[in-house]
């Protein structure tokens, strides 16, 4: 994940969290497919290229029986959660959770019950044989019936160059205790090839009183499909897989309610939970 910065007093990573991460919704929904393949609830989980760990931070928050591991290769992402995020918790939480400045590729860590590979971060992987090395690295992490869980994105604009209308996020107070007024957050995809997949993408913000940050930050991805993610998982030995996807209300905005397909109408846009279950 690149950041550019404007030279002003927000710090991107907040407003990153505040519109993109939705960590209630994915983890109420790992614990509700975890307890469909356990007699158990799950403890200790994983969070790949976790940036600021937001999930971890917050599993650790939940249960003091929890634990939470937070991989990224982004040391200055990881030591602004440590300043910042981890610096909230007492003692006792900060002991539960662990954040590793190591790669998800070769990183090696105690088995845990689910793993997440969110926010598309694993889109990284543009080569079919990384994907594979990090799925088969993930499965060697997982306790028997534990999960990774990937969330995707698709859909017929999916693959066109295009701005979103702006999408207005509500206000919050920094951790430098500055009053953040509710903002914009525009997501913006700037090339996409067909012959490879390869899509460059680009978030923006516009607060006001602080003015328009561009390309706070850009991805260079490829857009993977769900049947190529299956397959790799079934490759790399996963027992079984399955794909949630939501439906629309009437004015045709996620229900945010996933539920296991096997048939799913193309519409404009969706995002979908793969899972792999050890």
């Amino acid at each position: 994940m690149q950041a550019y910065k404007k030279n002003i007093p927000i710090d991107i990573y907040e407003l990153y969290e505040a519109s993109v991460q939705n960590i209630e919704t994915d983890i109420n929904f790992a614990k509700r497919v975890f307890k469909r393949y356990n007699n158990k609830i799950p403890k200790i989980i994983r969070e790949d290229f976790c940036g600021t760990a937001k999930l971890a931070i917050y599993w650790a928050l939940k249960d003091d029986k929890n634990k939470s591991i937070g991989i990224d290769l982004n040391e200055s992402t990881l030591q602004w959660s440590k300043k910042n995020s981890l610096s909230k918790l007492n003692k006792s939480q900060k002991n539960r959770v662990k954040l590793l400045n190591e790669d998800v590729l070769n990183c090696i860590t105690s088995k845990v019950d689910i793993t997440f590979a969110l926010n598309f971060s694993y889109f990284y992987f543009r080569e079919r044989q990384l994907l594979k090395k990090y799925l088969h690295n993930v499965k060697n992490s997982l306790k028997k019936n534990g999960l990774i869980i990937m969330d995707i994105y698709g859909g017929t604009e999916s693959v066109i160059v295009k701005q979103d209308y702006p999408r207005t996020i509500q206000g919050f107070t920094s951790f430098n205790n500055i009053q953040i007024p509710d903002f914009e957050y525009i997501w913006d995809q700037k090339k996409y090839n067909p012959i490879n997949n390869y899509t460059t993408c680009s978030i923006h913000f516009k607060i006001p009183k602080y003015g328009y940050i561009k390309d706070a930050f850009t991805y260079e991805w490829r857009l993977w499909s769900i049947p190529e993610i299956l397959e790799i998982m079934t490759e790399v030995g996963f027992k079984k897989t399955a794909v949630y996807l939501h439906d629309f209300d009437d004015e045709g905005i996620s229900d945010e309610i996933f539920r296991v397909r096997k048939n799913y109408e193309n519409t404009e846009g969706w995002i979908a939970y793969i899972v792999g279950i050890n």
